[in-house]
Protein backbone atom coordinates (compact mmCIF):
# COMPACT_ATOMS: atom_id res chain seq x y z
CA UNK A 1 0.00 0.00 0.00
CA UNK A 2 1.25 3.52 -0.84
CA UNK A 3 2.89 5.33 2.12
CA UNK A 4 0.68 8.40 1.52
CA UNK A 5 -2.49 6.31 1.71
CA UNK A 6 -1.26 4.56 4.87
CA UNK A 7 -0.47 7.92 6.47
CA UNK A 8 -3.89 9.27 5.46
CA UNK A 9 -5.69 6.28 6.95
CA UNK A 10 -3.62 6.52 10.12
CA UNK A 11 -4.52 10.13 10.83
CA UNK A 12 -8.16 9.76 9.80
CA UNK A 13 -8.57 6.77 12.12
CA UNK A 14 -6.89 8.66 14.97
CA UNK A 15 -9.16 11.67 14.41
CA UNK A 16 -12.29 9.52 14.39
CA UNK A 17 -11.08 7.84 17.59
CA UNK A 18 -10.82 11.21 19.34
CA UNK A 19 -14.39 12.12 18.38
CA UNK A 20 -15.74 8.66 19.24
CA UNK A 21 -14.03 8.59 22.65
CA UNK A 22 -15.29 12.05 23.58
CA UNK A 23 -18.84 11.29 22.48
CA UNK A 24 -18.93 7.92 24.23
CA UNK A 25 -17.64 9.22 27.56
CA UNK A 26 -20.08 12.12 27.67
CA UNK A 27 -23.16 10.21 26.52
CA UNK A 28 -22.38 7.26 28.80
CA UNK A 29 -21.89 9.55 31.80
CA UNK A 30 -25.11 11.42 31.03
CA UNK A 31 -27.08 8.21 30.50
CA UNK A 32 -25.87 6.75 33.81
CA UNK A 33 -26.72 9.85 35.85
CA UNK A 34 -29.97 10.87 34.13
CA UNK A 35 -32.93 10.59 36.47
CA UNK A 36 -35.86 8.80 34.86
CA UNK A 37 -38.87 6.76 35.85
CA UNK A 38 -38.45 3.00 36.08
CA UNK A 39 -35.26 0.95 36.35
CA UNK A 40 -31.97 2.15 34.91
CA UNK A 41 -30.65 0.21 31.94
CA UNK A 42 -28.22 -2.61 32.67
CA UNK A 43 -24.60 -1.94 31.74
CA UNK A 44 -24.04 -5.65 31.08
CA UNK A 45 -26.95 -5.64 28.63
CA UNK A 46 -25.54 -2.62 26.78
CA UNK A 47 -22.16 -4.35 26.45
CA UNK A 48 -23.84 -7.39 24.86
CA UNK A 49 -25.81 -5.21 22.43
CA UNK A 50 -22.62 -3.39 21.42
CA UNK A 51 -20.91 -6.71 20.67
CA UNK A 52 -23.83 -7.84 18.49
CA UNK A 53 -23.78 -4.56 16.59
CA UNK A 54 -20.01 -4.77 16.12
CA UNK A 55 -20.21 -8.33 14.77
CA UNK A 56 -22.93 -7.34 12.28
CA UNK A 57 -20.95 -4.29 11.13
CA UNK A 58 -17.77 -6.34 10.66
CA UNK A 59 -19.63 -9.01 8.70
CA UNK A 60 -20.98 -6.32 6.38
CA UNK A 61 -17.44 -4.95 5.90
CA UNK A 62 -16.08 -8.43 5.08
CA UNK A 63 -19.06 -8.90 2.73
CA UNK A 64 -18.11 -5.65 0.97
CA UNK A 65 -14.41 -6.59 0.78
CA UNK A 66 -15.37 -9.83 -1.02
CA UNK A 67 -17.44 -8.15 -3.73
CA UNK A 68 -20.75 -8.69 -1.90
CA UNK A 69 -20.50 -12.44 -2.42
CA UNK A 70 -22.37 -14.55 0.15
CA UNK A 71 -20.37 -17.62 -0.89
CA UNK A 72 -17.05 -15.83 -0.38
CA UNK A 73 -18.21 -14.50 2.99
CA UNK A 74 -19.18 -17.99 4.17
CA UNK A 75 -15.88 -19.41 2.93
CA UNK A 76 -13.77 -16.79 4.72
CA UNK A 77 -15.67 -17.18 8.00
CA UNK A 78 -15.45 -20.97 7.84
CA UNK A 79 -11.73 -20.99 7.01
CA UNK A 80 -10.72 -18.39 9.59
CA UNK A 81 -13.04 -19.19 12.49
CA UNK A 82 -13.92 -22.88 12.26
CA UNK A 83 -10.89 -24.33 10.45
CA UNK A 84 -8.33 -22.45 12.60
CA UNK A 85 -9.53 -23.20 16.14
CA UNK A 86 -6.20 -22.44 17.85
CA UNK A 87 -5.96 -18.95 16.35
CA UNK A 88 -9.61 -18.34 17.16
CA UNK A 89 -9.08 -19.43 20.77
CA UNK A 90 -6.14 -17.02 21.10
CA UNK A 91 -8.62 -14.19 20.67
CA UNK A 92 -10.64 -15.38 23.65
CA UNK A 93 -8.02 -13.78 25.93
CA UNK A 94 -8.30 -10.15 24.72
CA UNK A 95 -12.03 -10.61 24.17
CA UNK A 96 -12.65 -11.60 27.78
CA UNK A 97 -10.51 -8.72 29.00
CA UNK A 98 -12.28 -6.21 26.71
CA UNK A 99 -15.67 -7.43 27.99
CA UNK A 100 -14.52 -6.89 31.58
CA UNK A 101 -13.12 -3.49 30.64
CA UNK A 102 -16.34 -2.35 28.96
CA UNK A 103 -18.34 -3.24 32.07
CA UNK A 104 -15.82 -1.45 34.28
CA UNK A 105 -16.19 1.74 32.26
CA UNK A 106 -19.90 1.84 33.05
CA UNK A 107 -19.04 1.43 36.75
CA UNK A 108 -16.46 4.22 36.53
CA UNK A 109 -18.74 6.69 34.74
CA UNK A 110 -21.56 5.96 37.17
CA UNK A 111 -19.32 7.20 39.99
CA UNK A 112 -16.91 9.76 38.50
CA UNK A 113 -17.47 12.91 36.47
CA UNK A 114 -16.45 12.72 32.82
CA UNK A 115 -13.35 14.90 33.13
CA UNK A 116 -11.88 13.06 36.13
CA UNK A 117 -12.57 9.75 34.44
CA UNK A 118 -10.89 10.84 31.21
CA UNK A 119 -7.76 12.11 32.93
CA UNK A 120 -7.38 9.03 35.13
CA UNK A 121 -8.03 6.66 32.24
CA UNK A 122 -4.96 8.05 30.48
CA UNK A 123 -2.91 5.84 32.79
CA UNK A 124 -3.55 3.24 30.08
CA UNK A 125 -0.93 5.05 27.97
CA UNK A 126 1.70 4.03 30.52
CA UNK A 127 0.46 0.44 30.79
CA UNK A 128 0.27 0.20 26.99
CA UNK A 129 3.84 1.48 26.64
CA UNK A 130 5.13 -1.02 29.20
CA UNK A 131 3.33 -3.93 27.54
CA UNK A 132 4.51 -2.77 24.08
CA UNK A 133 8.12 -2.81 25.26
CA UNK A 134 7.83 -6.19 26.98
CA UNK A 135 5.57 -8.03 24.48
CA UNK A 136 6.41 -6.43 21.12
CA UNK A 137 10.03 -5.49 21.76
CA UNK A 138 9.44 -1.82 20.97
CA UNK A 139 11.86 0.83 22.20
CA UNK A 140 10.84 4.28 23.38
CA UNK A 141 12.91 7.43 23.07
CA UNK A 142 13.89 9.45 26.14
CA UNK A 143 11.32 12.15 25.41
CA UNK A 144 8.59 9.50 25.23
CA UNK A 145 9.50 8.14 28.67
CA UNK A 146 9.63 11.72 29.95
CA UNK A 147 6.14 12.32 28.56
CA UNK A 148 4.89 9.26 30.42
CA UNK A 149 6.39 10.51 33.71
CA UNK A 150 4.72 13.90 33.22
CA UNK A 151 1.45 12.12 32.45
CA UNK A 152 1.69 10.15 35.69
CA UNK A 153 2.36 13.34 37.66
CA UNK A 154 -0.65 15.03 36.07
CA UNK A 155 -2.94 12.11 36.90
CA UNK A 156 -1.71 12.10 40.51
CA UNK A 157 -2.39 15.85 40.85
CA UNK A 158 -5.92 15.46 39.49
CA UNK A 159 -6.69 12.65 41.91
CA UNK A 160 -5.28 14.45 44.95
CA UNK A 161 -7.21 17.64 44.17
CA UNK A 162 -10.55 16.22 43.03
CA UNK A 163 -11.23 12.87 44.69
CA UNK A 164 -12.63 12.24 48.12
CA UNK A 165 -11.59 8.65 48.70
CA UNK A 166 -13.71 8.50 51.84
CA UNK A 167 -16.72 8.54 49.51
CA UNK A 168 -17.38 4.93 48.61
CA UNK A 169 -18.77 5.71 45.16
CA UNK A 170 -15.71 7.71 44.10
CA UNK A 171 -13.35 5.05 45.40
CA UNK A 172 -15.28 2.42 43.45
CA UNK A 173 -15.08 4.57 40.32
CA UNK A 174 -11.34 5.07 40.71
CA UNK A 175 -10.74 1.37 41.30
CA UNK A 176 -12.76 0.50 38.18
CA UNK A 177 -10.69 2.92 36.08
CA UNK A 178 -7.37 1.56 37.37
CA UNK A 179 -8.30 -2.05 36.60
CA UNK A 180 -9.57 -0.94 33.16
CA UNK A 181 -6.23 0.80 32.48
CA UNK A 182 -4.20 -2.36 33.04
CA UNK A 183 -6.66 -4.55 31.16
CA UNK A 184 -6.75 -2.07 28.26
CA UNK A 185 -2.96 -1.97 28.00
CA UNK A 186 -2.52 -5.74 27.94
CA UNK A 187 -5.49 -6.57 25.69
CA UNK A 188 -4.64 -3.82 23.21
CA UNK A 189 -1.02 -4.91 22.79
CA UNK A 190 -1.98 -8.60 22.64
CA UNK A 191 -4.52 -7.86 19.89
CA UNK A 192 -1.99 -5.71 18.01
CA UNK A 193 0.48 -8.61 18.11
CA UNK A 194 -2.11 -10.97 16.62
CA UNK A 195 -3.16 -8.48 13.94
CA UNK A 196 0.36 -7.71 12.79
CA UNK A 197 1.38 -11.38 12.72
CA UNK A 198 -1.69 -12.29 10.65
CA UNK A 199 -2.43 -11.62 6.99
CA UNK A 200 -6.17 -11.81 7.52
CA UNK A 201 -8.52 -8.84 7.48
CA UNK A 202 -8.86 -6.85 10.69
CA UNK A 203 -12.64 -7.17 10.31
CA UNK A 204 -12.46 -10.97 10.40
CA UNK A 205 -10.36 -10.77 13.56
CA UNK A 206 -12.93 -8.38 15.04
CA UNK A 207 -15.70 -10.90 14.30
CA UNK A 208 -13.75 -13.55 16.21
CA UNK A 209 -13.19 -11.09 19.03
CA UNK A 210 -16.86 -10.13 19.05
CA UNK A 211 -18.10 -13.72 19.17
CA UNK A 212 -16.14 -14.39 22.33
CA UNK A 213 -17.18 -11.00 23.68
CA UNK A 214 -20.81 -11.95 23.12
CA UNK A 215 -20.36 -15.23 25.00
CA UNK A 216 -18.57 -13.58 27.92
CA UNK A 217 -21.03 -10.69 27.92
CA UNK A 218 -24.08 -12.96 28.09
CA UNK A 219 -22.42 -14.83 30.93
CA UNK A 220 -21.98 -11.55 32.77
CA UNK A 221 -25.63 -10.62 32.23
CA UNK A 222 -26.97 -13.81 33.75
CA UNK A 223 -24.41 -14.06 36.56
CA UNK A 224 -24.64 -10.46 37.79
CA UNK A 225 -28.00 -9.22 36.50
CA UNK A 226 -29.98 -12.43 36.00
CA UNK A 227 -32.57 -11.60 38.64
CA UNK A 228 -33.21 -8.11 37.23
CA UNK A 229 -33.45 -9.50 33.71
CA UNK A 230 -36.08 -11.98 34.86
CA UNK A 231 -38.03 -9.19 36.57
CA UNK A 232 -37.90 -6.43 33.95
CA UNK A 233 -36.34 -7.89 30.80
CA UNK A 234 -32.98 -7.53 29.07
CA UNK A 235 -33.85 -4.13 27.60
CA UNK A 236 -35.22 -2.50 30.75
CA UNK A 237 -34.60 1.23 30.91
CA UNK A 238 -33.57 1.49 27.26
CA UNK A 239 -34.25 4.71 25.36
CA UNK A 240 -32.75 6.62 22.46
CA UNK A 241 -29.78 7.75 24.56
CA UNK A 242 -29.01 4.18 25.59
CA UNK A 243 -28.95 3.03 21.97
CA UNK A 244 -26.64 5.95 21.15
CA UNK A 245 -24.22 4.71 23.83
CA UNK A 246 -24.44 1.17 22.41
CA UNK A 247 -23.76 2.41 18.87
CA UNK A 248 -20.79 4.52 19.99
CA UNK A 249 -19.32 1.62 21.93
CA UNK A 250 -19.64 -0.66 18.90
CA UNK A 251 -18.05 2.02 16.71
CA UNK A 252 -15.18 2.21 19.19
CA UNK A 253 -14.34 -1.44 18.61
CA UNK A 254 -14.13 -0.84 14.86
CA UNK A 255 -12.11 2.37 15.12
CA UNK A 256 -9.62 0.91 17.61
CA UNK A 257 -9.03 -2.05 15.30
CA UNK A 258 -8.34 0.36 12.43
CA UNK A 259 -5.99 2.47 14.57
CA UNK A 260 -4.02 -0.60 15.69
CA UNK A 261 -3.73 -1.68 12.04
CA UNK A 262 -2.61 1.67 10.59
CA UNK A 263 -0.82 3.11 13.64
CA UNK A 264 -0.15 1.43 17.01
CA UNK A 265 -1.42 1.30 20.57
CA UNK A 266 0.87 4.03 21.91
CA UNK A 267 -0.31 6.53 19.27
CA UNK A 268 -3.85 5.42 20.08
CA UNK A 269 -3.27 6.35 23.71
CA UNK A 270 -1.87 9.79 22.94
CA UNK A 271 -4.69 10.47 20.45
CA UNK A 272 -7.37 9.72 23.02
CA UNK A 273 -5.66 12.19 25.36
CA UNK A 274 -6.88 14.96 23.07
CA UNK A 275 -10.42 13.96 23.94
CA UNK A 276 -9.73 15.01 27.55
CA UNK A 277 -9.82 18.65 26.49
CA UNK A 278 -13.06 18.21 24.57
CA UNK A 279 -14.66 16.15 27.33
CA UNK A 280 -13.67 18.63 30.03
CA UNK A 281 -15.00 21.64 28.13
CA UNK A 282 -18.30 19.98 27.27
CA UNK A 283 -18.61 18.50 30.76
CA UNK A 284 -18.13 21.94 32.31
CA UNK A 285 -20.21 24.10 29.97
CA UNK A 286 -23.03 21.74 28.95
CA UNK A 287 -23.35 19.01 31.57
CA UNK A 288 -22.25 21.23 34.50
CA UNK A 289 -20.64 18.02 35.72
CA UNK A 290 -17.13 19.22 36.47
CA UNK A 291 -15.86 22.11 38.57
CA UNK A 292 -12.15 22.86 37.97
CA UNK A 293 -11.99 25.09 41.08
CA UNK A 294 -13.03 22.25 43.38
Amino acid sequence: MFPYLMSYKKYVSLGVLVLQTTSLVLTMRYSRTLQSEGPRYLASSAVVCAEVLKIVACMLLVFRDHSFSVRALNQVLREEIINKPLLTLKLAIPSGIYTLQNNLLYVALSNLDAATYQVTYQLKILTTALFSVSMLGKSLAFYQWLSLVILMAGIALVQVSSLDLTAGSQFMGLLAVLVACFSSGFAGVYFEKILKESKQSVWVRNIQLGLFGLIFGLGGVFVYDGERVRENGLFQGYNGLTWTVVALQALGGLVIAAVITYADNILKGFATSISIILSTLISYFLLEDFDPTR
